[in-house]
């Protein structure tokens, strides 16, 4: 998931013109945006969801294969996609002021409403009250907020993803501990530099049709291959989330071959999807804009739907159906206008009151020119939230 900082034009397509609202209101289809990425952030949406609905299900065969497959490669696909978004981060005031306000806020108000339910289900406060301690979907947040700041700094080196894979693999030796989800972010770091590194033309590889066939014997070999892999291989290895240390095999070998070989599937199976996504304009397109609401709000639903005693009663074939229409559904319900209207207080909050207003800023420069434009807020409104 990006965040609704991201909406800076692709190199080469000039200066994004604003939204236009027609009679109706809803904004028209936003000049600047890639069609394809809009659409692989709302199928990785959708897939994220699902998996999560399908948590409880792994016992049962066909549901541990798909919850496998997609854990396989969602995340380092949205982060990847994440990093190529990231481009254009310069670290200035003003742009470190927007992430403060499109990631860091949200992150301690979904904080706040995920600790007020465990606490409710658990019947008191839980152990720490810490918000360095991601909780349930939020590590994304912290990750995306992290590395964004080190933007700048990869795209001086010479080679940032020989590093930032050197990176990812021998910090993966050290116990990092839950603060801030720092496993996870050196772990991911990698796809988030390499989409940093991407151009507009590495995309045009994925059109070619020998790729497409390639991808579908890809993603098809994938799905038969998460069968056996489901029964027999520890889900740490799918989540990133700790070190290479709490195993029980050697740290560094077999353990660092299996990071690198999962990393190198991840890969393969991110540009597969990105070949076989459409690069048109679909029924599905508009929603790509609007995947932080569903990543944020799909984690409340779940938290409570998980809390309830009727969660515990899915089961086999069954509870596997059920449960992906229900993450389909949604899916597609937190991308209506009415429940994004309902959610942007906590996803998009405007805190302009919070903050000084800045005396070299013009009247319409946002948060630190007070509110802004009424053009400027159409942009954000209907921009809505990238992932």
């Amino acid at each position: 998931m990006t965040s609704p900082a991201d909406r800076s034009p692709e190199p080469g397509q000039g200066t994004t013109a604003p939204a236009t609202v027609g009679k109706t209101g809803a904004a028209s289809p936003d000049p600047g945006r890639d069609s394809r990425l809009d659409n692989a952030k709302f199928v990785l949406i959708a897939l994220v969801v699902i998996g999560h609905a399908i948590g409880a299900l792994r016992g049962y065969g066909p549901a541990g294969a798909l919850y496998y497959w997609i854990y396989f490669f969602h995340m380092p696909a949205f982060i990847l996609i994440s990093g190529y978004l990231s481009r254009s981060f310069d670290a200035s005031s003003r742009r470190v002021e927007k992430l403060v306000l499109t990631l860091a806020v949200p992150y301690l108000i979904f904080w706040t409403i995920h600790q007020a339910i465990y606490t409710v289900e658990r019947g008191g406060l839980p152990e720490s009250l810490s918000v360095l301690q991601p909780t349930y979907t939020l590590w994304f947040l912290v990750a995306l907020f992290l590395w964004r700041l080190s933007v700048p700094i990869w795209q001086r080196l010479r080679w940032p993803v020989l590093v930032a894979v050197a990176i990812s693999m021998f910090a993966a030796t050290a116990d990092l501990g839950g603060t801030l989800s720092l496993g996870r972010v050196v772990s991911f770091l990698p796809f988030f530099v390499l989409g940093l590194s991407l151009r507009r033309e590495h995309f045009a590889y994925l059109d070619r049709l020998w790729v497409r066939i390639a991808s579908v014997l890809v993603l098809g070999t994938t799905a038969v291959l998460a069968v056996p892999i489901s029964g027999h291989l520890s889900r740490d290895w799918l989540f990133w989330t700790n070190s290479l240390t709490d195993r029980d095999i050697d740290p560094l070998l077999p353990s660092l071959g299996l990071r690198m070989a999962f990393m190198g599937l991840a890969l393969v199976m991110t540009f597969a999807v990105l070949a076989l996504i459409p690069r048109q304009r679909t029924w599905f397109t508009p929603l790509g804009a609007y995947t932080l609401y569903v990543y944020l709000g799909h984690s409340v639903v779940l938290l409570l739907l998980q809390a309830s005693p009727w969660y515990g009663l899915m089961s086999g074939a069954p509870g596997t159906i059920a449960m992906v229409a229900f993450g389909m559904g949604l899916t597609l319900l937190l991308c209506t206008p009415w429940v994004r209207r309902g959610m942007r207080w906590a996803v998009e909050p405007r805190l302009t009151w919070f903050l000084r207003r800045d005396p070299a800023a013009g009247p319409g420069d946002g948060a630190r020119g007070g509110e802004g434009s009424e053009a400027d807020r159409r942009r954000t409104a209907t921009a809505g939230a990238g992932a």
